[in-house]
């Protein structure tokens, strides 16, 4: 009896461990991967929460519920620019199969430190330049998912009986990129209201909301109809004040940027200043990029920088709001069908569109 249950100890022992080794071996097949940020973090509803969400989903998993943070995925978010460098480096000293920036500020940090770990896997987003074997970029079509939610802004205005409206547009740090959302917000408008007013502001900041808050007070008090903000967390601002005016019963709107922040203007039960928000969908890049590392066919696609544009399902618009107009969302539709069959082309740099007369002269959009 003794030996049989000697036996029977041994098996279980060695079928624990075998079941144990099983599991391990499934956790180690799944890639690793850090997700380096700036100071607004993976909170800002926006730009980081978007490249958040795509890693999430990549491992089966959900932002409510995230068991393998820690083990296969993590996050470090900077508290100053000073700290890419060095959040860099750490991250490639601890080894992870992939780690990920976002947003062409880390550009000069990345650019220095990627050749320091040739056999470091880097991804970054909305940068085109840093070809390098072991780096992959990612660049999109901002211009054309801002060119609808410009269609949106404007046919919106229109049902509401608005004459000779205005818009605006809030920057973070000026550059290629947000030119990019600023060229095609504006095209989109002008497409509706040629003669529509047009005013810009960039913060020079991506976490400093109050600034696009107390621009954004300024312009609805001057009769501005509609706001679009590519700002990171300071166009959260924007958010806040037509929130504050559109709980006061003023007719006026925001639009979100990067992921749909339909939420984040939420009043009154489920109404919001949202009107809709320009889709950057981020999250399918960082999803693909992992996929590449799984598949071992990352090192393949480094040679050039990969475009998700509208017809890649790269950007796009929400229509979360139950009061936009279904003439506003038909109208983006057809722009959208058009942008895709080639019929309505919009121009990546205000150098290009202003030639184009397409734009007006005047605005702070810098192609640099």
């Amino acid at each position: 009896m003794k030996k049989l249950f000697a036996l029977l100890l041994i098996i279980s022992v060695v079928f624990s461990a075998f079941a144990q080794g099983g599991k391990e071996a499934v956790a180690s097949s799944k890639p690793t991967v850090r997700l380096l940020t700036d100071a607004t973090g993976i909170d800002d509803d926006s730009f980081n929460a978007a490249a958040w969400r795509g890693i999430v989903e990549f491992y089966g998993e959900s932002i409510d519920n995230t068991p393998s943070r820690g083990t296969l995925y993590d996050v470090v978010t900077a508290a100053s620019a000073d700290m890419y460098i060095p959040n860099l480096k750490n991250a490639a000293d601890e080894g992870y199969d992939l780690i990920i920036v976002t947003g062409f500020t880390w550009a000069d940090a990345l650019g220095e430190v990627a050749p320091l770990y040739p056999d470091q896997n880097f991804m970054i987003v909305d940068v085109n330049w840093i070809i390098q074997p072991n780096v992959l970029n990612y660049i999109y079509g901002e211009e054309q998912g801002s060119y609808l939610v410009g269609v949106i802004a404007a046919e919106q205005a229109k049902a509401d009986g608005i004459k000779n409206p205005k818009f605006g547009f809030i920057g973070g740090v000026p550059g290629a990129t947000i030119t990019k959302f600023e060229v095609g917000y504006v095209m989109g408008v002008l497409s509706v209201f040629p003669d529509a007013t047009i005013v810009d502001y960039y913060a020079n900041d991506w976490g400093k909301p109050e600034l696009a808050k107390a621009q954004a007070k300024n312009w609805f008090d001057n009769g501005v109809y509609c706001i679009f903000s590519a700002a990171g967390g300071t166009g959260n601002g924007t958010i806040a004040q037509s929130k504050e005016y559109r709980m006061a019963g003023k007719n006026v709107w925001s639009i979100g940027v990067d992921s749909d922040q339909y939420t984040r203007g939420i009043y009154e039960g489920s109404k919001s200043s949202v009107l809709t928000s320009m889709l950057k969908l981020v999250e399918n890049s960082t999803k693909d990029a992992l996929g590449k590392i799984e598949a071992g066919t990352f090192r393949e696609a480094t040679a050039a920088a990969i475009e998700m544009v509208m017809a890649d399902g790269g950007v796009g618009y929400s229509s979360a709001n139950s009061d936009l107009n279904p003439a506003a969302k038909a109208a983006a539709e057809k722009a959208k069908a058009d942008i895709i069959s080639g019929k309505i082309v919009v121009y990546k740099t205000y150098k290009e569109a202003l030639a184009a007369g397409a734009v007006p002269a005047g605005l702070s959009a810098l192609d640099d």
